[in-house]
């Protein structure tokens, strides 16, 4: 019993005796600051001094002192005196301390590990003390004591084999919590406390205290020129040696310290804080003085680099960009002697043409491409994978060598990559040995990048303004409470509304604020993906993870509960609504009532899209925690499975019913088929049997009339409203013998989820078709009142817009409607012409005519597994379903997306190509069900494969291989 109550004092009392903020309390009672709101935001004994003063730094040594001795103490009074269990709530203070603290820990270690062992404790402290000393860096002695610590530990008990694991456990913790913080020490000394300042000095370790581009910097404190620099270092690239005078810090220690001479030049370059940003680059804002070659000439670089921030052009720039008034730290380099040198842009900024990287050179100093005095030597490179192995075609001749230029262009696209895709705007030069880089800064005419990769999938196809006004607020606003609910006071900053947009009438996803998202969780930026479509995922990285750990535990818990929070959903609003709207006469209802009915549609949308995005996660990460393959889940839930289904068996029975008239036995003495199929339903209606299968074709109908060729959009027509697409499938089931796949035994536990995402999206596609339904109602009586000449024209009206033609009709807005209608109908006949790019950089993109590449013999393209299999036959190019085609076992279709509506056709085919989606998308579902070979994400296919090309696909690599020896027929 005592023992239990030692794990409790160990596992609860301890972190919560730590997340008590005594030092915060302190310092608010003694100086009124609040240390949260101050530097590094930090809540630790350092903070205290720097920010309060001797007085307070004293009283939070003390306070956390008392914490430290109290948690051995505690430990102590129920295990035996010196126990490994000490050390073990050590550890769970320091960890109370970091998570809801906002300190380290060191001091609570300090003190409570001279009680645990005093003797140990005397020979760490004097080792420690002899290494500063000696040393003088801080930061070194820091670490240094924690790698003698548990050495110390095993030395006098060697015996004690739970304490040492205990101990190296203690300071691993620590270590890895250093890493975390920022470092209060690293704060100008001349903005701290005015007692504080000679300690600091000293614990700064003298001239050890110059920053350079070797450390890891931050750039809200140097600027993220300097950070960014040594960051680019750190990977391995060459960046010239480099010091870093942070923001109001004295520069005659970096003065004294650096020795500039005519052999060793110096370069004196601004590094303002929100510089060189994805917001606001600063370029030719502040100075940057080159060939200092004097300590002299040095100072007044120094200084007129810092006086630079405040040049009223500067200022002028900052209040333009938004950009917050921050401060001025200088970077001070090695002046490179270059040879040849020149700017390089990752992507092309002015035709934003996806894969050209512009590169601007000439022979010596960079600073002539810079200046804008000087034309450069321009030229463009294209970086061309195959087979595993790049190589670059470069455009343009001048006086520096090609393979300099190619060098440079592999280098900026590397160092884009490693910035998650985001253009770069490189500086750089090279000394006739090394190519040197000089700067890197996001091109911010190109942010943020929006991607249709999910988007496509998500809602495909052309979109018109009606659809866009209420799927972006709807999709936008779950995906941000989401986020917001994860990451709590890190989502500041963030506006989930920019989550989604329209390029060309088409869905595009924020991919720049997206990884700006899951960065801040922890999380790879291809996450989403991952999530969404099955692609690949990298590690996330620990430290993040764990820091964000709050949020995902409360992602976790509403992922345990989604199955019965839907339920509950369903039984008091879902089911409840969608009976009261299905049983609404819409032809009873005047105008303003539609208006109320859409926004009671709405509200019940509101939640159902919440499930809509849970339930697919929530299947994709069962799946793939336990490695559950696709081909063994069941989606006979979903709608459009369980339509075709039911739609095969209709068909089967109506075959066996026509089969047997003395008529169709003549016909197949004949060799013919054994029924018309052009009077399929005429022949079903003379029996009574035939009239059984056409009532329940007509309830088949009925169910499942709710699915559209895209479920997402309220544009597109319902099975209901246009059942001869399906009447012919029917025809054609009736022809062919494809019974649905049988399925072994399941794991409960993902499938379970695979059924929760069928009913939702059941849900969630009725409430939309009921919306269509309302809108089209509402139509009717603009086309009687004459707002609207023809049918469909609602859809180009915004939801405000129709909103205010019920409320508040103006007619002189009235009078302008159909020139509305007519240029937003004609941009997106216009937008329908174009292949639009599959990456957009910035807000207002160039029109780039897409030019798809010649067919080279045996064209390999690639995509993303999604139905085990291969298959060989010729291409059918299907862009949408108003035209549906012969479809025979020969047959391998090529769709631009998969969403419910395309599942009858696809089932027909021998294989599937899709340009959009992944292994969760609806065709792969479909093509899995019925063992049909898939690829999704194969970019361009619908443009480049051609109606009649003979193609092999290999549905479990992702490869579609062009066979030119049979060309098109």
């Amino acid at each position: 019993m005592l023992e239990l109550w030692g794990l409790l004092v160990i596992f609860v009392i301890c972190p919560l005796c730590g997340a008590v903020p005594l030092i915060a309390w302190i310092t608010q009672i003694v100086s009124k600051k609040q240390l949260a709101q101050l530097g590094t935001g930090n809540i630790g004994v350092s903070a205290a001094f720097y920010h309060g003063g001797t007085l307070v730094g004293m009283l939070a040594v003390l306070s956390e002192a008392f914490k430290g001795i109290a948690a051995v103490l505690l430990a102590r009074a129920v295990f035996p005196s010196g126990s490994a269990w000490e050390l073990v709530a050590l550890i769970t203070l320091v960890l109370g301390r970091y998570w809801v603290g906002k300190g380290a820990g060191t001091t609570n270690v300090v003190w409570g590990f001279i009680v645990h062992d005093p003797l140990a404790a005397l020979f760490v402290s004097l080792l420690a003390g002899i290494s500063f000393t000696i040393i003088r860096s801080r930061q070194a002695a820091q670490y240094g004591v924690l790698l003698l610590f548990p050495i110390i530990v095993s030395v006098l008990h060697p015996e004690d084999g739970f304490r040492l694991v205990a101990a190296v456990g203690l300071a691993a913790l620590l270590a890895w919590i250093y890493r975390q913080i920022k470092d209060d020490m690293k704060l100008p000394v001349a903005q701290a406390s005015p007692d504080s300042q000679a300690a600091m000095n000293f614990l700064r370790g003298g001239d050890q205290s110059i920053l350079t581009l070797d450390d890891e910097l931050d750039a809200n404190y140097v600027g993220n020129k300097a950070a960014r620099l040594a960051e680019i270092k750190r990977w391995g690239y060459p960046v010239p040696k480099g010091w870093i005078l942070p923001p109001k810090e004295d520069p005659q220690s970096i003065i004294d310290f650096l020795q500039p001479s005519e052999l060793s030049p110096l370069v004196v370059r601004s590094s303002a804080v929100g510089e060189d940003t994805e917001n606001a680059s600063a370029a030719g804002q502040y100075e940057s003085i080159l060939n200092v070659t004097t300590k002299q000439e040095l100072q007044t670089a120094i200084a007129r680099t810092i006086a630079s921030y405040n040049a009223p052009l500067a200022t002028q720039y900052r209040q333009d960009r938004n950009v917050k008034e921050a401060a001025m730290a200088v970077l001070i380099q090695q002046q490179i002697r270059s040879v040849y040198s020149g700017v390089a842009f990752s992507r092309d900024p002015v035709t934003q043409e996806m894969d050209a990287i512009v590169i601007e050179a000439l022979p010596g100093s960079p600073t002539q491409v810079v200046s804008g005095r000087v034309t450069p030597e321009q030229y463009r490179a294209f970086v061309v994978e195959s087979d595993n192995v790049s190589f670059i075609h470069l455009e343009g001749q001048g006086r520096v060598p090609p393979i300099i230029i190619k060098q440079v262009a592999y280098l900026v696209r590397h160092i884009e990559e490693r910035y998650h895709g985001i253009p770069q705007d490189i500086e750089w030069s090279y000394d006739g040995q090394t190519l040197w880089v000089l700067q890197a800064r996001p091109i911010t005419t190109l942010l943020p990048i929006w991607t249709r990769k999910i988007a496509a999938e998500v809602i495909p196809g052309l979109i018109r303004p009606l659809t866009w006004s209420i799927n972006r607020p709807l999709t936008c606003g779950v995906w941000g409470a989401i986020f917001a609910s994860i990451l709590g006071e890190r989502s500041l900053g963030l506006d989930f509304n920019d989550t989604a947009t329209l390029h060309f009438s088409h869905a595009y996803f924020n991919a720049t604020l997206l990884g700006q998202i899951f960065r801040r969780m922890g999380l790879p930026p291809e996450s989403l993906e991952f999530l969404t479509r099955g692609a690949k995922m990298s590690a996330p990285a620990i430290d993040t993870t764990l820091r964000n750990l709050p949020g995902l535990l409360r992602l976790v818990g509403r992922e345990l509960s989604l199955r019965q929070e839907f339920q509950a959903d369903n039984r008091r609003r879902f089911a409840i609504g969608l009976s009261q709207l299905s049983q609404e006469m819409l032809d009873d209802l005047d105008a303003s009532k539609l208006i109320l009915r859409i926004d009671y549609i709405l509200e019940l949308l509101q939640r159902a899209t919440y499930y809509s995005i849970m339930a697919p996660l929530s299947a994709a990460l069962r799946q793939a925690i336990f490695k559950v393959k696709d081909t063994d889940i069941d989606n006979s839930l979903t709608p459009e499975v369980a339509a075709v289904r039911a739609l095969q068996n209709l068909a089967q029975q109506a075959k066996q019913i026509l089969s047997a008239t003395p008529e169709a036995q003549e016909r197949s003495a004949g060799s013919v088929p054994e029924f018309d199929p052009d009077n399929v339903f005429e022949d079903l209606a003379v029996s009574i049997e035939g009239q059984k299968i056409l009532t329940e074709f007509q309830n088949l109908l009925n169910k499942y009339g709710y699915l559209s060729e895209v479920g997402t959009d309220i544009a597109i027509p319902t099975w209901k409203e246009e059942p001869e697409t399906i009447k012919r499938l029917f025809v054609q089931f009736m022809f062919s013998d494809q019974p649905p796949k049988k399925r072994k035994k399941r794991p409960l536990f993902v499938q379970s989820r695979v059924n929760l995402k069928g009913r939702v999206t059941e849900v969630y596609s009725r409430l939309l078709a009921y919306l269509r339904w309302s809108f089209i109602a509402l139509e009717n009586k603009f086309l009687r009142a004459g707002y609207l000449q023809q049918q469909g024209d609602i859809f180009f009206l915004e939801f405000n817009e129709v909103r205010e033609l019920v409320q508040a009709p103006d007619p002189e807005k009235i009078s302008r409607l159909q020139v509305l209608i007519y240029r937003r109908r004609s941009q997106l006949e216009r937008d329908g012409q174009l292949n639009p790019p599959l990456l957009v950089y910035g807000n207002t993109p160039v029109i780039v005519p897409t030019l798809m590449p010649a067919l080279a013999p045996d064209r390999v393209m690639h995509g993303i597994p999604a139905s085990p299999g291969q298959a060989e036959g010729r291409v059918k190019v299907l862009r949408n379903l108003q035209e549906v085609p012969d479809i025979d076992s020969d047959t391998i279709l090529v769709v631009p997306y998969t969403d419910s509506g395309w599942a009858p056709i696809l089932i027909r085919a021998k294989g599937i190509i899709a340009e959009a989606g992944g292994r969760l998308s609806h065709g792969a579902i479909i093509a899995r069900e019925y063992g049909i070979p898939a690829i999704m994400d194969v970019q361009n296919a619908t443009w480049v494969l051609q109606d009649g090309q003979r193609v092999r696909i290999d549905g479990s690599r992702g490869i579609v291989e062009i066979d030119n020896d049979l060309r098109p027929r």
